[in-house]
């Protein structure tokens, strides 16, 4: 459609007839997120009435959503290859207009504060510790312990602006830096808590993000289970893919949105991860 005629659709969310209203809303969901500029452009006219501005949000924000849905299905359908692609749509669903650029540019610093420090052949311990020295020490990057539930753990360009995160969004950040720098280090679903591998030919060790890159073997991820008191099981121990990270995002989402009694959005992130679960 020409700009003119969205404009014109726009301006029909006025009508007081219900019949026309419905065609319109229908009519402007099918153009997708396109119209949501005109929507915009439309809801900050000051003589817009009450009940036409709430028609306008709703309109917006579920397109928002639907374009937020689609990102995520369009990710896992390629091959849910790139997690950092997979972590920003997340990020789009509070932060619609977020361009992945800017959360790459901000990975890419971080990167070159990292490389800068590295030096050929060093030991993979070494490596750990030069990651854990600038990420955690010159970088200031921790747990947010304060706000452990809050949604803005799982928002990727939040938790590099404030440098706080929760375990999977703090092991997002270290993991695909060190794969940038060619470490085998992979995620790893633990009951409760998310952890990295470092997994080559030669070793395996593991890498708690949360508690400032602190490296452990298999037999304390035994003794952790014995603690939980649940079965042991090989997903304990070896890396997880991206889809499975992706998914346990979506879930501490469903869970942050829980703690704060906020339905809407719990019934929205439940509805994306069950298409993220076929």
């Amino acid at each position: 459609m020409k700009q003119s005629e969205i404009k014109a659709l726009v301006s029909l969310l006025e009508d007081d007839d219900s019949e026309i209203l419905n065609l319109v809303e229908s009519k402007i969901r099918s153009l997708g997120g396109s119209v949501i500029p005109y929507l915009e452009d439309r809801w900050e006219e000051s003589s817009l009435s009450p009940l036409a501005q709430k028609k306008i949000e709703d309109l917006i924000h579920d397109l928002q959503y639907e374009a937020f849905v689609q990102r995520l299905l369009d990710w896992k359908q390629k091959g849910a290859e790139d997690l950092l692609e997979g972590m920003w749509a997340i990020a789009t669903y509070q932060y619609p207009e977020l361009s992945l650029e800017k959360i790459k540019q901000d990975l890419h610093q971080i990167y070159i504060d990292i490389w800068t420090e590295f030096r050929d052949n060093m030991h993979p311990m070494d490596q750990i510790k030069t990651l854990n020295s600038v990420i955690f020490g010159k970088l200031k990057f921790g747990a947010n312990t304060k706000h452990f539930h809050s949604a803005s753990n799982s928002m990727l360009n939040v938790v590099l602006e404030s440098k706080k995160g929760n375990p999977i969004s703090l092991c997002v950040i270290y993991l695909l830096i060190a794969q940038k720098l060619n470490m085998p280090i992979w995620g790893v679903n633990l009951p409760n808590l998310f952890i990295l591998t470092y997994k080559s030919e030669q070793m395996q060790f593991y890498i708690n993000v949360f508690n400032r890159g602190l490296v452990f073997s298999k037999v304390d991820i035994d003794n952790y289970i014995t603690q939980l008191n649940i079965p042991s099981n090989e997903i304990f121990y070896q890396p997880c893919s991206n889809l499975d990270i992706i998914r346990r995002v979506l879930r501490n989402l469903t869970l942050a949105f829980e703690k704060v009694g906020d339905d809407d959005k719990v019934q929205e992130i439940e509805r994306v991860l069950k298409e993220m679960m076929k």
